[in-house]
């Protein structure tokens, strides 16, 4: 990057450069529009060298005379008058230009100790910055390279308009030369010469510049679409099975359009070029000799750029899904692609199509074709958006798995949907096309589970978005990214996803007592295939499943240790005084749930004592804080007592569960009281609970509570009325 360059971008050092510009050696407007002629020239040398100081003491008035007639054509007025006097000013160097060349070594080199500067606070602010935040550097250096290259546009632009004066002033000089007779001819040919050569510098220099400015997109294209654009389709990978990622798409859009545009500005500079050489040209030209090349090389990184900023924003999802890229046939599914580059007269100009892969085939049905639009996106981005998609699949002509020779069930099968558009805009045309992550296509609901168990595994492990073949030969996970993966279902469905000790009991459940799971790897077999008596999955999502739909503020608030296994649970009662309970889920019964306390025996030593599962029947119909809360027993002279007093660690259990009760107390209605007797140990107890009497003339609770008990080996049932 330029040196003036740099300078303009440290908005902290402004005011020195302020300081700096504040006298008439060196005005800021001569250093800002004359800065990449003054960086190039050898001032040092100059400082020497008196002829070669009267040489560029000359063309520094040639090029202001060039800045003045373009604020003529502008019609800038002041501009005009601040040019005509720095020019007037410089005169003064006349007669000893290595005076100018040794003020204007000087200025440079004061910039350079405001950059090291600079450069040396962003080494120690970057010293400071932790891990979290190397991101945001990398964006905000991202940003400035985007400036930058905005910035050389804007150089290139001016650039043009001096070429173009330049040649204009050769031309006419040479016209009327040409008209001259001959005695005058041989008078002006040293003249024309030193014209053309200027030009042919000129157009060498324009060369230059375009080629480096395309250096500079050529190497943001490499980060935003070989960094930035992977990354974020990863982030959308995890998003799409839970993970807490951003996938906004405003940034990337932002940066696709700059650098697009700066391509597009670029072809019209070549065009003009074109221009240029069918006025005028001469043996040796460089324009006809390199523009070609540099034509090509802009169209093919504009073409790059273009079809990668086709993408599928919001992956096909069914409405009632466990999660997206589940999709049943004949149930409706939406999905919406994205152009990131922003061209507001593309607008509705561009169809989106959808196809489906041929592994296995299946017709398409709704409005399978839409055109890009800005107002079905809330950030006003280039949006197609499906939402009332249906699949059905063939049932003749080569349909089924006929393409494929890998034995797979249909929850293993993948398939990738396809969208296709052409992008035509100032005589570019491309052919673009995008596709979703891999698909799971099901015809039941019952293969949900299932599916949803595939789109995990193959989210959680391949970054290849087009693999349909993984599940041949699944990839191991390891613990910590199995880990992360099951704590995002519950982070996704509750906000909240498991500590290091949950996991270890999931870690348990999987490889048995270790001190250490980390170096352990997960196959999918062992996740999704192996049943013992049902496999892993089926057991991990009843859980989820009956966390969002029953206990998610219970779970949000940590009052659930949920994943905990029944010898760690008594090691922790225990230790705990008379009335500590706590909740955990259970290891036999999926999507069930229960509490285990600590009892005093008649020997004073600690008894843990469990209730059978409380599964979705149950907590249908009672929710599980009122169990908690009216949960009695009684044992000694009839006496009605709850054990539940102090949740784990010593939470009074009221505190605990209060703010969930649906009575705060003091209520007058009638109650019902069910004792229930119930063999343990060689003892009886007697279970008690209290309903209110409304609650429990309901048929649906009563049946549930009666087989509750049942299960639970009832000898007998005494109800009571109280009022």
């Amino acid at each position: 990057m330029a040196q003036w360059e740099r300078l303009m971008q440290l908005h902290s050092y402004s005011q020195q450069l302020h300081e700096l510009y504040d006298r008439d050696a060196l005005p800021m407007d001569v250093r800002h529009y004359l800065s990449h002629w003054i960086e190039k020239q050898e001032w040092q040398r100059a400082a020497r060298d008196p002829d070669f100081a009267m040489v560029l003491f000359q063309v520094l008035l040639e090029n202001l005379d060039i800045q003045h007639s373009r604020f003529v054509q502008e019609e800038s007025f002041l501009m005009q008058h601040n040019i005509r006097r720095y020019k007037h000013n410089f005169q003064r160097y006349q007669d000893e230009p290595c005076v100018l060349a040794s003020t204007i070594l000087w200025f440079l080199e004061k910039e350079k100790e405001i950059l090291q500067s600079a450069e040396l606070d962003e080494q120690v602010q970057l010293l400071r910055v932790e891990q979290e935040a190397m991101e945001t550097t990398s964006q905000q250096d991202l940003e400035r390279r985007m400036a930058g290259l905005r910035n050389e546009v804007q150089c290139l632009e001016h650039t043009m308009i001096c070429l173009e004066e330049q040649q204009d002033e050769f031309d006419f000089k040479y016209q009327t030369h040409k008209m001259e007779d001959e005695a005058v001819k041989k008078n002006q040919v040293q003249l024309l010469q030193h014209l053309v050569n200027r030009l042919n510098e000129c157009r060498k220099s324009t060369l230059s510049d375009i080629n480096k400015l395309l250096d500079k997109a050529d190497d943001l294209i490499d980060i935003l679409v070989k960094k930035e654009l992977v990354e974020w389709q990863r982030r959308q990978q995890k998003s799409c099975i839970g993970a807490p990622d951003n996938v906004c798409l405003d940034q990337l859009e932002k940066w696709f359009t700059c650098v697009a545009v700066c391509l597009f500005q670029v072809r019209e500079f070549l065009s003009k070029l074109e221009e240029l050489v069918g006025k005028v040209s001469y043996e040796n030209d460089p324009l006809k000799a390199q523009k070609p090349g540099l034509q090509k090389r802009a169209d093919a990184l504009l073409k790059n750029l273009l079809k990668s900023s086709f993408v599928v924003e919001t992956q096909p999802s069914m409405p009632q899904g466990k999660g997206p890229l589940v999709l049943r046939t004949n149930i409706q599914f939406s999905v919406k692609t994205r152009l990131l580059v922003k061209f507001p007269e593309l607008n509705h100009s561009m169809k989106v199509n959808v196809s489906m892969d041929r592994y296995r085939r299946f017709n398409v049905f709704g409005t399978k074709s839409k055109a890009l639009n800005m107002a079905e996106s809330q950030s006003g981005g280039m949006v197609a958006d499906f939402r009332h998609l249906t699949l059905k699949e063939q049932k003749c002509g080569g349909g089924g798995k006929g393409v494929s020779d890998i034995s797979l069930s249909v929850t293993e099968e993948l398939h990738i949907i396809y969208f296709d558009t052409v992008f035509e805009l100032k005589g570019m045309s491309v052919d673009m096309l995008a596709s979703s992550l891999p698909v799971v296509i099901i015809s039941n609901s019952s293969q949900q589970q299932s599916a949803w168990a595939s789109i995990l595994w193959f989210n959680m492990l391949s970054q290849d978005t087009k693999d349909i073949r993984f599940f041949a030969g699944s990839p191991t996970a390891t613990w910590l990214q199995f880990g992360e993966m099951l704590s995002w279902q519950l982070l996704s469905a509750t906000k909240l996803g498991l500590n290091k000790d949950q996991l270890d009991m999931i870690g348990h459940r999987l490889f048995g007592k270790q001190q250490n799971y980390n170096t352990f790897k997960v196959a999918w077999s062992k996740f999704s295939k192996e049943n013992t008596p049902f496999t892993f999955w089926v057991w991990f999502d009843g859980i989820v499943v009956m966390v969002k739909s029953y206990l998610e503020d219970l779970w949000r608030d940590g009052l659930i240790m949920g994943f905990v296994t029944k010898g760690k649970e008594k090691a922790l009662l225990k230790k705990k005084q008379r009335g500590t309970f706590l909740l955990r889920f259970s290891e036999s019964v999926i999507g069930g749930i229960t509490f285990s306390w600590v009892e005093t025996t008649i020997t004073g030593e600690p008894e843990v004592k469990t209730v059978q599962p409380f599964t979705k029947d149950d907590l249908s119909q009672v929710p599980f804080h009122e169990i908690i809360r009216n949960f009695q027993i009684l044992e000694t002279d009839n006496v009605p007592e709850n054990p539940l007093l102090y949740l784990y660690p010593n939470i009074p259990k009221d505190e605990a569960f209060g703010k969930y009760y649906t009575e705060k107390g003091g209520g007058k209605d009638t109650h019902t009281k069910l004792f229930v007797e119930i063999e343990q140990n060689e003892h009886t107890i007697l279970y008690f609970f209290k309903f209110s009497s409304a609650l429990f003339r309901s048929y649906t609770c009563t049946s549930i509570f009666l087989k509750h008990c049942f299960k639970m080996k009832t000898i007998s049932i005494h109800t009571n009325i109280l009022s």
